[in-house]
């Protein structure tokens, strides 16, 4: 039915299941783990949402000869069959291990009226009746499995409903020759409503579930140069307890996706229930941006004169650099530098318990700038610093902040002779906390999202760092529409 279309909404939160592993390792870069208290929730759910569509059930009419005793044959008709009224009291959904999710409905009751006539002889009879249906149980089972596009699939394996008792109640002329047979109609009705539940499951799964499903992303896009990943790595861990999904979690350049050189690292879940589902993240899906952003060029820098403070002692300019590196000023007199940063390599971020950090190495070349656009270079810095990072998540995404540090220079190459690099580093410091620092939080500030499916939302949130993973827990919201 459409009801399991949103009776699993919030347990497939992020469920991307059973892919063929990916060549390059078999770790993910992100788990989602669905825990008891999610699958309650998504139970829940499942309730209010077959109840709103059992209302709107359409039922067949009846038609049917029958023999009465002292009486003779007649000819009956039910028809204008309605759903008026309906209460599903319980419902559970489990893991099946290996296999996917048993959902299941109990302890139910619905309510059908409608209009009868019957024929016998030359009389023509008819009246209204309403019909109850008590102790309904519908159980089925779902087999999840995976798309070539790497999206999520859903197929239901089994199903079955029964109904504990059905009993109908007559009125009308001579509504008592209905009643005569009506348990003949009973047993007909009940039949035709067990096979018309488990046949509306059996076509609303592939024509609302699926479709639902859909909206899972399995590629993100994050900015203008970057992309995340989301697609499935293996098949779903399913306990007693919970389900953990596998996603690759990778952030990838959109203009050029090439392979990465290093694996997603095992990581090692707490044991945690609190919220309905957890996001483990490991630092391969950070690393992974840092590659991203770095072969783009994001963190590369350039430095004129008319970028250094008014009131800066140091001017790029071959005249100011006279009095410590008389060389540079004698060779090219009255010129101005440029200072050409770039990383030494895509930063890495380290997860410790707690903490976040990382040593980012930079290379800073310098070039006088001769006439006709010639650059000459002249001299090459070493920078380094130790950076560490603060991360959150609020109700669809992860942002960051770096907390600024300073940094330490030294001299690696020059054509100018040798001389102290400690005004530099008090430039290079300025540049690098009032300009670069700020440009990479505000790209941290914009996050990256979270894989979620529509109409889900997040709240509650916990985080926790662990070695080589951010812990993220939250409950689950379906917001209907």
């Amino acid at each position: 039915m459409g009801a399991l279309a949103g009776a699993l909404p919030s347990l497939l939160l992020g469920m991307l299941l059973m892919s063929a592993p990916e060549t390059l390792g078999a770790n993910p870069g992100l788990v989602v783990r669905i825990t008891s208290k999610g699958l309650e929730y998504v139970a829940r759910e499942g309730l209010v949402a077959l109840q709103n569509k059992l209302h709107k059930i359409t039922l067949p009419d009846f038609t049917g000869d029958v023999n009465i005793k002292h009486v003779g044959s007649g000819h009956y008709e039910l028809y204008s069959l309605e759903v008026h009224s309906c209460e599903l009291l319980g419902s559970a959904l489990t893991p099946l291990p290996g296999q996917g999710l048993h959902f299941s409905i109990s302890d139910s009751f619905i309510r059908v009226k409608g209009k009868w006539k019957v024929r016998k002889w030359k009389l023509k009879l008819q009246g209204s009746f309403d019909l109850k249906v008590e102790g309904i149980t519908i159980s089925v089972n779902l087999l999840l499995g995976s798309e070539p596009s790497g999206r999520p699939k859903v197929t239901v394996s089994s199903c079955s409903s029964h109904i504990r008792d059905v009993e109908t109640h007559v009125s009308g002329d001579l509504g008592w020759l209905l009643n005569l047979f009506h348990s003949q109609i009973e047993s007909k009705f009940q039949r035709m409503l067990e096979s018309k539940i488990c046949e509306k499951i059996e076509d609303s799964v592939p024509s609302d579930l699926q479709p639902y499903l859909q909206t899972l992303p399995v590629t993100t896009e994050i900015d203008d140069f970057t992309g995340i990943d989301y697609s499935l790595t293996e098949a779903p861990r399913a306990t007693a307890q919970m389900l953990e999904v596998m996603l690759k979690g990778e952030i990838f350049s959109r203009d050029h996706r090439s392979p990465v050189a290093f694996l997603a690292p095992v990581m090692s879940l707490p044991e945690e229930h609190s919220r309905m589902v957890y996001f483990a993240i490991s630092d391969y899906a950070f690393n992974t941006a840092s590659l991203a952003y770095h072969e783009v060029g994001y963190l590369n820098f350039s430095i004129t004169d008319d970028m250094v403070p008014p009131n800066s002692n140091l001017r790029l300019t071959t005249k100011s650099f006279r009095a410590f590196a008389p060389r540079l000023g004698r060779l090219y007199p009255n010129m101005n530098l440029e200072l050409q940063g770039a990383m030494v390599s895509a930063p890495s971020l380290n997860f410790s318990p707690g903490n976040i950090s990382s040593a980012p190495q930079m290379e800073v070349e310098a070039f006088v700038l001769l006439p006709n656009s010639v650059r000459e270079p002249v001299f090459r810095l070493g920078v380094a610093t130790n950076v560490s990072a603060t991360l959150t998540f609020n109700t669809s995404k992860i942002t960051g902040f770096l907390e600024p540090r300073k940094i330490q220079v030294e001299l690696k190459e020059s054509k100018v002779g040798v001389f102290s690099v400690e005004m530099l580093e008090a430039l290079l410091n300025y540049y690098i906390l009032n300009t670069l620092y700020p440009k990479v939080n505000d790209k941290l500030e914009k996050g990256f999202p979270l894989p979620l499916l529509k109409q889900i939302e997040l709240y509650d949130p916990v985080l926790q760092i662990h070695k080589d993973f951010l812990f993220l827990g939250a409950n689950v919201q379906y917001l209907r529409v």
